[in-house]
């Protein structure tokens, strides 16, 4: 008997320029006229009002504005118990932070999710994931597709350079996560979905004809990350997005006593575990090269021995996950490359 894949996709897609004023339409035509919008406490005051004035604009109520900060799961428990009642639709509005908590609300409440984001620093934007913490430690946590994506492309080019940046590195990363799945295939005989692999490989090189600072292409980054969302939930893991440079990164989390933004951890640890599986090195190169990723973490190096810490504590972060890390020998092969790679040098201290 032939058994069919069944999968959530986003119902409401949005990238383009002037999104964020019209909010308020979109949620209006879904009959979502009362709702719950979690934002980023950072965000810019103009933001917030044009969203706040799309939705009066279209007699959406909003029956609470919640500010996020954290992201501790703890605060999520606490956010589903205050929710008001008879709410139509949750709405998250910013950085990662707020988005995965409203995501993750939203999935333990039942209730549609609108994701908003102001920046593109992850693929977190469309997954069935939400990255919270838990005593101290990111996690991963079971969570919806969203019913809706609305991507103002002109927002998110007008974000810090290094959210961008950060977004940039965790695409990449879907070249070594591809080959890091395909190697377990081999190695152990994991299933791999090739339409999910597909997706996710393709994603990237689509960014890749046009990895510029312009509304178009932050269009096709917006993209490419909504569909790698995408690819983990096709396949029901988060293989095609995340391999052995997660690992290293997740690692550093917990080593390091200031980690840095998700994307730009990952993106080196890409470079790394690119040199270790032999393909796609010189393609990530390039791309750091002409989106200036380089330099950005050069003018802020991190520490060689967390990292190497890391690599060594890589493989035991998720059981039974093979990883070119999980060779003999790649520890010390990785090891060598912070050392050796010249373009790894400026991006370390000692």
């Amino acid at each position: 008997m032939i058994r069919s894949t069944q999968i959530s996709i986003p119902t409401l897609v949005r990238v383009k320029e002037g999104a964020l004023d019209r909010v308020g339409l979109y949620l209006s035509r879904d009959k979502r006229h009362n709702v719950a919008v979690l934002v980023s406490k950072s965000l810019q005051s103009q933001i917030l009002d044009r969203v706040a004035t799309s939705l009066k604009e279209h007699e959406v109520s909003i029956a609470a504005w919640i500010e996020v900060a954290d992201n501790q799961i703890e605060l999520a428990a606490q956010l589903l118990a205050d929710l008001p009642g008879n709410l139509s639709a949750l709405v998250g509005v910013g950085g990662g932070k707020a988005l995965d908590m409203a995501k993750y609300v939203g999935f333990l409440s039942r209730l549609p999710y609108y994701s908003v984001p102001t920046s593109l620093s992850n693929d977190g934007i469309c997954s069935p994931q939400s990255s919270l913490t838990i005593r101290g430690r990111r996690r991963s946590f079971p969570a919806a597709i969203p019913y809706g994506v609305i991507i103002d492309t002109a927002v998110c080019l007008n974000a810090p350079r290094i959210l961008t940046l950060s977004g940039v590195g965790d695409l990449v990363a879907k070249f070594t996560a591809v080959r890091d799945w395909k190697l377990a295939f081999h190695e152990t005989g994991e299933p791999v979905n090739d339409f999910a692999a597909l997706l996710s490989d393709g994603s990237i090189h689509s960014y890749l004809n046009h990895p510029d600072f312009d509304l178009q292409g932050i269009r096709l980054l917006a993209t490419s990350l909504l569909l790698n969302g995408m690819a983990m939930e096709i396949c029901g893991s988060s293989r095609p997005a995340s391999g052995s440079e997660h690992l290293i990164s997740h690692a550093l989390d917990t080593i390091t006593a200031e980690p840095r933004l998700h994307g730009l951890q990952v993106g080196i640890a890409t470079y790394l575990v690119s040199r270790l599986q032999g393909f796609n090195t010189d393609i990530i190169a390039a791309l750091f090269d002409a989106t200036g990723f380089w330099p950005t973490i050069a003018e802020n190096p991190f520490s060689r021995e967390d990292w190497k810490s890391a690599i060594r504590a890589a493989p035991t972060v998720k059981e039974n996950f093979y990883t070119i890390l999980s060779r003999n020998g790649a520890i010390q092969d990785a090891e060598r490359f912070l050392d050796d790679d010249p373009r790894l040098v400026n991006c370390f201290r000692d």
